[in-house]
């Protein structure tokens, strides 16, 4: 029986009327769980994988896909409203989505996420059922050597997510770097940078560090600037000219590849899919100077690139049993539970069940579009409320976000933390996402350098001469040298800004 068959038995199999119901819950739940800050898709995922104990498997795995898709996509609305990511998968979004939310774009803008993450996720099913085995080989070709290039040239990139001062970017990217070696170290589990502290010991999570430089800075900047009413134009409509998204055709498409791309790259995450996708908008961008400060396309590359890496991530659960993210995981995790058992073999012992994942996407993706386009203009009435009464009750719920996640004071501690430095480096116009980069690149550098250099014996040739690590060598370096005039520019207005004000007397902040 050939694809299509087994695609349209498995599509109609999900149409009877409870199974319908079960999507349109799942949905719903999803996009919740990614609004709201400190609650992830992998949290989401894992909760709902004990409710569907008792489904049938089929089913059990629907409703798990339905609420992965719903809150890697949710995530945006919180960004876009708040300027806090609902999940890291959301934190590129932030950057565009936000300023076009203050200028009375936010059901607008809202739209554009909401046709970025259908497209690219429709881009991430068509290489799931095309590439399937194709990609999973590939993916099984990166080792050590090839994830250390891939977390560095995601820390050169950063540069150029800060607009004409690549150098800033650089030194954000590198605390973030430093900031995610603090505590234990992933293989022999030695302390670093603890004094002695057990609680550092854990290391700084990401979702507590996440919501302290989105939220809680967010908090303080509005508490010391004055403040901001955003009116919600009368012109702003929840649903983008089909022309406005044809405009950014070679985005969608480009940002929907490296989305599938990097999904497929186990370990990596939606997180990465969405910042690789916006570094390579801007770069081939003719507004690039508008990024950072409400571009549509930003957000469009934003949104499309994180939702690709989905079915990106599941390509290689199917095919080598190996989660593309955290995620993507549980629901392997999940699928185990049910009876289903990914891997090389699965072609070959349950080709439909392959057809079914499909089918499942799109159901996913559908009910995306359903609660994007209907819940959209109740979420936008968010910004109607005077921001020094929403303020706090966005201080509130960051620590109890943050505070949720382990039930641990510290990580309270670990969001405030963050949330003066992140209000600092807005003070000062260093960019943060950058910092959030480097502490979610930062485990995998460590990681993949150390055992790169355990499997050569301590030898650095490998790193440059297997041909991967080779290709990704030379766009790193290729970066650098792209960015050096930005760079010496850069570097000369900040020394002329700091002395000017250190003569002036002035601060700083």
């Amino acid at each position: 029986m050939d694809g299509l068959s087994l695609l349209g038995q498995a599509i109609l199999g999900f149409l009877d009327p409870v199974t319908l119901f079960y999507i349109a819950v799942a949905g719903f739940v999803g996009v919740v769980i990614g609004c709201l800050p400190g609650l992830t898709a992998t949290m989401g995922v894992a909760l709902l994988t004990t409710l569907t104990l008792k489904l049938p498997s089929d089913v059990a795995v629907l409703v798990l896909v339905v609420c992965y898709v719903g809150a890697i996509y949710g995530g945006s609305r919180s960004a876009i409203l708040l300027n806090i990511p609902g999940t890291p998968a959301s934190a590129a979004t932030c950057l565009d989505g936000y300023q076009l939310a203050r200028k009375g774009l936010a059901g607008y803008s809202m739209g554009v996420a909401t046709s970025g993450s259908v497209l690219g996720t429709i881009i991430g099913i068509v290489c799931l059922a095309l590439f399937t085995p194709i990609l999973g080989n590939f993916a099984l070709r990166f080792g050590a050597y090839e994830f250390f290039w891939l977390a560095v040239f995601g820390v050169v990139i950063s540069g150029n997510l800060t607009g004409n001062d690549p150098l800033k970017g650089w030194l954000a990217g590198f605390l973030g770097l430093f900031l995610s070696c603090v505590g234990q170290e992933g293989i022999h589990a030695y302390e670093r940078f603890t004094f002695g502290n057990l609680d550092l010991a854990g290391g700084f999570q990401l979702i507590p560090a996440l919501v302290g430089l989105f939220g809680c800075a967010e908090v303080w900047t509005v508490m010391r600037d004055p403040l901001h009413t955003v009116k919600v134009q009368a012109s702003d409509t929840v649903i983008p000219k089909i022309a406005d998204v044809l405009k950014y055709w070679r985005t969608i498409i480009r940002s929907g590849l490296i989305g599938t791309f990097i999904g497929l790259m186990p370990g990596v995450g939606e997180d990465i899919g969405a910042w690789s996708s916006y570094a390579a908008a801007k770069r081939a961008s003719k507004e690039r100077e508008m990024f950072g400060k409400g571009s549509v396309e930003g957000l469009m590359a934003a949104e499309t690139g994180n939702s690709a890496a989905v079915p990106g991530a599941i390509i290689p659960v199917l095919t080598l049993a190996v989660p593309g993210s955290a995620p993507a995981a549980v629901l392997m995790a999940a699928m185990l539970i049910h009876g289903v058992h990914p891997g090389p073999m699965i072609m070959i012992e349950s080709p439909d069940f392959v057809y079914k994942i499909i089918a499942m996407m799109l159901f996913a993706t559908l009910s995306m579009l359903f609660y994007g386009l209907t819940l959209t203009k109740l979420l936008v009435k968010v910004l109607q409320v005077p921001r020094n009464i929403i303020m706090p009750i966005v201080f509130v719920l960051c620590c109890v976000g943050s505070y949720a996640i382990a039930s641990r004071l510290f990580d309270v501690w670990v969001m405030l933390g963050f949330g003066l430095l992140g209000f600092v480096l807005r003070r000062l116009n260093y960019p943060v996402a950058p910092l959030v980069l480097g502490i979610v690149l930062g485990d995998l550098l460590d990681k993949s350098l150390r055992r790169g250099l355990v499997l050569s014996d301590g030898d650095l040739t490998p790193f440059f001469t297997r041909p991967i690590s080779a290709v990704l060598c030379l766009f790193v370096v290729g970066t650098l040298l792209f960015s050096i005039p930005a760079v010496h520019r850069g570097a000369a207005g900040l020394w002329r800004r700091t002395f000017s004000r250190a003569r002036d007397g002035a601060s700083p902040l």
